[in-house]
């Protein structure tokens, strides 16, 4: 039996399966849960496709590294150039603030190939965007890819060159075997970095190579052999894009299902191009949605992106209408733009020029721009200007920047961090302590202390107030520990009123934060202090629920029990501290937002957020405002500090 070589309809039909996967997926149709599994699907493919081709080349004495990557540039960038520049047209009247910089990071990231790094780093950490709405997300697959394409052809022209008469199947099983322990290994002690980095798929790129290496030494298929084999990998593919789900354990072993699956529909191939699954795959509608698969694949996900973003449910008719909107955009491109320039006889340096070096500079401008522009909001319309500034421009920490120049164990107690009434002998009577969600309460502390009192600011971002003794453990960052160690001694000089807020809901997830904080309380207290203890607001779905008066939403509220649900490590810890120190005073801002059923996200026509957990400057102070004007002010009834 003559094993089948060069163009293959059945791979193709794999291709259009695994983007039709994808696609489903991130379109979050019912019953395609496990969808992302796509993804490799592709990888397996690449592995098999980039060997065949690469064998081909070395067995002729063809191969060029310049010329390998000339065409690797030419057959992926001006596309992408295509696709991310229209998505930046796209998003440019709706993004806001952080969203529409690390658009612009990432658009560079992904052009060169690094975008898989740059989501595992910025998704990982304290401030972590809402994925949902990054446009550009997809392309970690890409960069995997590029990355695999970077190692592959030295790695298989250095055994062509130095490995010939010797046996290669032992070595390629050992690294087969070796890669997917590291991947299992990976996923259950690093899932971040299992999903987004090269080591942990590198299997699945192997289990297309085997296929391609070992294809003249695998046994030969009959025909029955070939209809199962094929019919079993094509079940595996699909049975696992069905049960499989987000919350499983993945890459790892939940990732051999569909890519050896893979590996079995293409080794049945070899031998037999008719079986019955080759005749579905190999169907003129698969072909031609393979042909385009990369086109759809760029396309598919920025337009969602930006639903997402602009928070429209989608609905059967938002789907459908979208996958249409994908697949004519894709076959236009694919004609237009990726066939007309994969077959350009253009060298590596004019290819690396024309579709790298330019853009990258280009994207790099639009970067710049973007971070140190005050105001991009000539992008919005005029009556849509001014919330945009109420909510991106109206961080409490940018507006007093002025008040966190000092150095971190040396924090600044000049007028810059001084607010209310002017302090007596220079010392003021109150102090607001804690992290970023402190500074954003800013404002509603404002209202509280009218003239009344003297406040000092001492906030720092990431940086609970903890004591000395928990602070070595509570932070790695040794700037954090002296922070904590030189406010400590500040509040040793005198007794005061002290505001403490943190992000209660991500510290308090921790037992020992639940430690640390009842601890830095007694300690408060033994000071003499009189603590006053903000809780916080509620926290959004995502960020993109702190615009919803740009997005013309009619409901701006957001479900009260599910906010509840997530202060539930908050209130635990309340209950305990009462329960040791009843004396300390508790003021909660949420009696003028929420009420039993729902949370509201604007008051009196104002956006209070700028983010899913922050409030804006503005929206801080009218929370206090309202509060005043419902309760009366809580000071009045606070025993001063001994």
């Amino acid at each position: 039996m003559k094993i089948a070589s060069g163009y293959r309809a059945d791979i193709e039909g794999l291709r259009a399966l695994a983007v039709v996967l994808v696609i489903l997926y991130h379109y979050e149709v019912p019953g395609i849960s496990g969808g992302f599994i796509g993804v490799d699907v592709f990888f397996v493919i690449s592995g098999y496709v980039i060997t065949q081709l690469l064998q081909r080349n070395f067995e002729n004495a063809t191969f060029s590294f310049r010329d390998f990557y000339a065409r690797r540039i030419r057959r992926l960038v001006p596309l992408f150039l295509l696709v991310s520049s229209v998505t930046f047209l796209m998003i440019s009247p709706f993004y806001l603030g952080d969203a529409y910089y690390l658009f612009a990071k990432s658009w560079l990231a992904s052009l060169v190939g690094l975008s898989n790094i740059y989501y595992f780093q910025e998704l990982s950490q304290y401030f972590a965007p809402e994925s949902r709405s990054l446009s550009l997300l997809h392309t970690w697959s890409l960069a995997v890819e590029e990355q695999f394409y970077l190692i592959w052809p030295l790695a298989l022209y250095l055994a062509y060159r130095f490995g010939k008469g010797r046996d290669g199947h032992w070595p390629f099983r050992i690294m087969l075997v070796a890669t997917f322990a590291l991947s299992v290994y990976l996923a259950d002690a690093y899932p971040a970095a299992a999903y987004y980095l090269l080591p942990a798929r590198l299997f699945e790129f192997m289990l297309g190579t085997g296929v391609a290496l070992f294809s003249r030494q695998l046994p030969v298929l009959g025909r029955l052999s070939a209809e199962l084999l094929a019919a079993l990998g094509l079940a595996m593919i699909c049975v696992t894009a069905i049960v499989l789900t987000k919350h499983d354990h993945f890459p790892g072993y939940n990732a051999l299902w569909p890519t050896l699956g893979t590996a079995l529909v293409i080794y049945a191939g070899l031998h037999q191009s008719r079986t019955l699954t080759a005749r579905v795959l190999s169907l003129p509608v698969m072909v031609f949605l393979g042909g385009i698969s990369y086109s759809l694949y760029l396309w598919h996900w920025p337009p969602v992106a930006l639903l997402h973003y602009q928070l429209i449910e989608l609905t059967w008719t938002n789907r459908l209408l979208l996958i249409a909107i994908v697949v004519v955009l894709s076959w236009l491109s694919f004609r237009f733009v990726e066939n007309r320039y994969r077959h350009r006889p253009w060298n590596l340096k004019k290819s690396f020029l024309i579709f790298i070096l330019a853009p990258a500079l280009v994207i790099w401008a639009i970067q710049s721009t973007i971070r140190i522009a005050d105001d991009l909001s000539f992008r919005f319309s005029e009556e849509r200007r001014e919330l945009y500034r109420i909510i991106a421009q109206n961080n409490a920490a940018d507006l007093y920047k002025r008040c966190f120049k000092a150095e971190p164990a040396q924090f600044n107690t000049s007028d810059a961090c001084l607010f209310g009434a002017k302090p007596q002998d220079g010392q003021p009577d109150s102090m607001l302590i804690g992290d970023s969600h402190a500074i954003a309460l800013l404002g509603f502390v404002e209202q509280l202390i009218g003239e009344d009192h003297s406040l000092l600011v001492v906030t720092r971002a990431s940086t609970p107030f903890v004591i000395p003794e928990h602070s070595a453990a509570a932070f790695v960052d040794p700037e954090k520990v002296e922070r904590n160690t030189a406010l400590a001694d500040y509040l040793q000089q005198r007794p005061m009123t002290v505001f403490v807020n943190a992000w209660w809901n991500s510290y308090l997830q921790s037992e020992l934060y639940q430690t640390y904080f009842i601890d830095t309380l007694a300690w408060l207290d033994a000071q003499g202090h009189t603590i006053v203890m903000l809780e916080d607001v509620p926290e959004l779905p995502s960020s993109s629920y702190a615009e919803c008066l740009l997005k013309n939403m009619d409901d701006c509220s957001i479900d009260a029990a599910d906010a509840r649900l997530k202060m539930s490590n908050f209130l635990r810890f309340k209950q305990t501290a009462q329960q040791r120190f009843p004396d300390i005073n508790w003021i909660d801002p949420r009696k003028v937002i929420c009420d039993p059923l729902r949370c509201q996200t604007v008051l009196n026509g104002l956006p209070l957020y700028r983010d899913e957990n922050h409030l804006n400057y503005l929206g801080s102070k009218e929370i206090g405002r309202e509060y005043i004007e419902r309760f009366g002010n809580p000071l009045r009834n606070i025993k001063q500090a001994r």
